[in-house]
């Protein structure tokens, strides 16, 4: 069989809630439910026939374990003869989940998977580390390693730190950068940029993380957070975070008999990188996907990245010869990102694509932007333990 190319026809995320704050009562699998739920109900009333969905897959870092993703299926009502699987490839979880799903598509084993990710850090368990000996008590620990003994496993933060050293990005550019985080996001919010993409959970509407008044200068005044002399700050990183997104892949002949607008997935790509700058995977991964696409970085209009930390994102972009302050300010992040949102980290990567499809198919991009009629769109993630991922769409319909 020839391969397919697969289609994202639907897409939308919860809220994103600060970890312990609204969204501290719904567990992981809860979160993923309400996005399986509403796309499952979105697709109703837009696909030809019932819906059957082929599979689920999900992301997810810090869950209970077990396989979250069936239990969010079953748990948004798909019915029992609906599968589902989870895929950690940390704060890339979200992505990796719908490039697998892709992969489905396009070989022609499924007709219609959802796929995206879901984070509760709210809910993560606390986790022990079995005794190694009868002297030896239970030893508790947040995470589980990034890399093995020998090899850097830095603490993101720490590691945000030596990038921005590294690259020579200094504080006034990450504060700046964290500034216009917080004013786009404010400013796509009081546009209803996000209103097509939410889905409300127990009376979480909106988005709690973003703030007014976080200038550069404010900003300014927050003291290094993760090692002695570094820049990253709680202004200018992420927050830690709790919430799902998801989206619907179908084959393009699905699509286009059904007449909906979409996202085609052209190419994806995945890269390694040093485990002790972790926070430039981002640059490998998008040379690759480009390359493999055929497509340069100058044809895409939309680039969606991560903003774990405002140091690594402009470390990345640098190094990919973008300017986010003057000619490449609408395309990169254009409506904000993880440092103003928030940061879920299994979902994050499939928000990226929850944002594409707003700007690009719900056409949220202002009609005078100079990208507004861009074929091209681009999210990509840096990853803990010196990974990167990417992902590259098309317009279509």
């Amino acid at each position: 069989m020839a391969p397919r190319t697969p289609v994202v026809v639907a897409a939308c995320r919860t809220p994103i809630g600060t970890a312990g704050r609204g969204l501290a009562r719904v567990d992981v699998a809860g979160l993923g439910a309400v996005v399986l739920r509403r796309l499952a109900g979105d697709l109703a009333t837009v696909l030809p026939g019932p819906v059957r969905v082929d599979d689920v897959v999900l992301g997810n870092c810090c869950g209970p374990g077990g396989d979250m993703a069936r239990v969010a299926a079953l748990a948004a009502g798909l019915g029992t003869e609906v599968p589902g699987v989870s895929v950690d490839r940390q704060c890339g979880s979200g992505l990796e989940a719908v490039r697998l799903g892709a992969a489905l598509v396009a070989s022609g084993q499924a007709d219609l998977v959802l796929a995206g990710g879901a984070e509760s850090a709210s809910t993560a368990p606390w986790r022990l580390a079995r005794p190694q000996g009868p002297t030896q008590a239970p030893r508790p620990y947040t995470r589980a390693p990034f890399a093995p003994a020998g090899f850097p496993d830095p603490e993101m933060g720490a590691a945000a730190d030596a990038v921005a050293r590294q690259c020579g990005v200094d504080r006034a550019r990450q504060d700046d950068y964290a500034a216009r985080s917080h004013r786009r996001t404010l400013a796509a919010r009081q546009a209803g940029v996000f209103d097509g993409e939410l889905v409300p959970v127990r009376g979480l509407a909106l988005d709690e993380r973003p703030r007014a008044g976080l200038t550069a200068a404010v900003l300014s005044r927050f003291r290094p957070a993760f090692t002695d002399g570094g820049s990253a700050t709680t202004g200018n990183s992420c927050p830690i975070s709790d919430g799902a997104a998801a989206v619907a892949l179908v084959p393009e002949e699905c699509r286009a008999t059904a007449g909906l607008p979409g996202l085609a997935v052209r190419a994806t790509a995945v890269a390694g990188v040093d485990p002790a700058l972790p926070g430039l995977g981002c640059v490998p991964a998008v040379q690759a996907v480009l390359e493999r696409a055929g497509v340069g970085l100058d044809e895409v209009g939309v680039i969606e990245i991560t903003e774990a930390f405002a140091g690594q994102v402009l470390a990345c972009t640098d190094a990919l010869g973008l300017d986010v302050f003057g000619a490449d300010a609408e395309r990169v992040c254009p409506d904000g990102g993880a440092i103003a949102l928030g940061h879920p980290w299994g979902a994050s990567g499939s928000l990226l694509l929850v944002r594409l499809f707003s700007r690009m198919v719900r056409r949220t991009m202002p009609p005078d932007s100079p990208d507004a009629d861009s074929r091209f769109g681009l999210a990509t993630c840096a990853v803990g333990g010196g990974q990167g991922i990417a992902m590259l769409v098309e317009r279509v319909g």
